[in-house]
């Protein structure tokens, strides 16, 4: 399929290079030179505006356009993209967006005759080479026109249609809240291990060995134990861990609905402190883990 591909940061770098690399053809936008280049070595066209995308796009099918941007200017870029796009076209928001929000776009676009489909993308920068699981909602005419860019993404049964605009954002925001706790438990199971009773714990093969089968093997698991073994100290590492929105989204849904989630509010806590300057080893590990599977710097910036 053809597509225009806006954000090439380090998710969206590493999705456009996979759709190329599976035979899509790509339109890119994005403002860094270097991004550029990379994705025009791989096969992509490359747009010098939003108007020069829509351009390349006309006439080749319904308009596609993916977004892959942070979610505080996902409105700006849609409100640009409304007035070039012919009515028929699809924009996906594959960004981590307040589904609240989406659900409003969604209406915003339909008034314009364009269709707002909502992509919760997971996989961080193992995707590239592993897949990336993809929560979809919107339109089902649309999501069923995507399905080969759905299919090129995702690994085998790696993505779903959950219904209408905003609930795949939803399923997203939930799964980010679910990854919260899980790395905040890692964390201060990690932290004990070093400070707690029992001296000369090596952390690192305790985590090779919970990877063997144990009720707590997981991705997670395998990085936190990676960055162990790497930087068993982790020195270097200030311990300020941001959060980017998802757990407070979903705290606020849950309260909406009269749902208690204690583990996921006081992880979220952990992190809030962190940026007040209460850091610790785990919460030095919770910002080795967001480098290993996100990229994320591991400092304050």
């Amino acid at each position: 399929m053809r597509l225009g591909f806006v954000g090439l940061g380090k998710m969206g770098g590493n999705m456009a290079e996979r759709l190329l690399a599976r035979g899509h053809a790509l339109v890119v936008l994005d403002p860094s030179d270097a991004a550029r280049d990379r994705a025009s070595a791989l096969g992509a066209e490359v747009a010098s505006d939003r108007a020069d995308l829509a351009r390349h796009l006309a006439g080749s099918g319904t308009p596609i356009v993916w977004l892959m941007i942070p979610a505080s200017i996902v409105d700006a870029e849609i409100d640009a993209f409304l007035p070039l796009l012919p009515s028929g076209s699809i924009l996906i928001d594959g960004g981590n967006s307040d589904f609240r929000l989406t659900r409003s776009r969604a209406t915003r676009c339909a008034e314009r005759g364009i269709r707002l489909v909502d992509v919760g993308t997971s996989g961080g920068i193992l995707g590239r080479e592993q897949g990336y699981a993809l929560m979809v909602g919107g339109d089902a005419e649309a999501v069923a026109l995507l399905s080969p860019v759905l299919d090129a993404l995702a690994p085998k049964d790696g993505w779903h249609h959950f219904g209408e605009a905003g609930n795949g954002h939803f399923v997203k925001m939930v799964h980010n809240a679910i990854e919260y706790g899980m790395m905040e438990s890692y964390a201060e199971g990690y932290r004990l291990l070093r400070d707690g009773p029992a001296r000369g714990i090596d952390l690192a093969a305790a985590g090779l060995v919970w990877q063997r089968g144990s009720i707590v093997e997981s991705l997670l698991n395998r990085l936190a134990a990676e960055a162990i073994a790497e930087n068993p100290s982790l020195e270097g590492i200030d311990g300020f861990v941001s959060e980017s929105g998802e757990a407070r989204w979903a705290i606020e849904a849950a309260k909406d609905a009269g749902i208690e989630l204690p583990a996921i509010e006081s992880s979220l806590e952990v992190r809030i402190r962190s940026q007040r300057g209460e850091t610790s080893y785990a919460t030095k590990l919770l910002a080795a883990m967001r480098n290993k599977f996100g990229g994320h710097a591991l400092n304050a910036k």
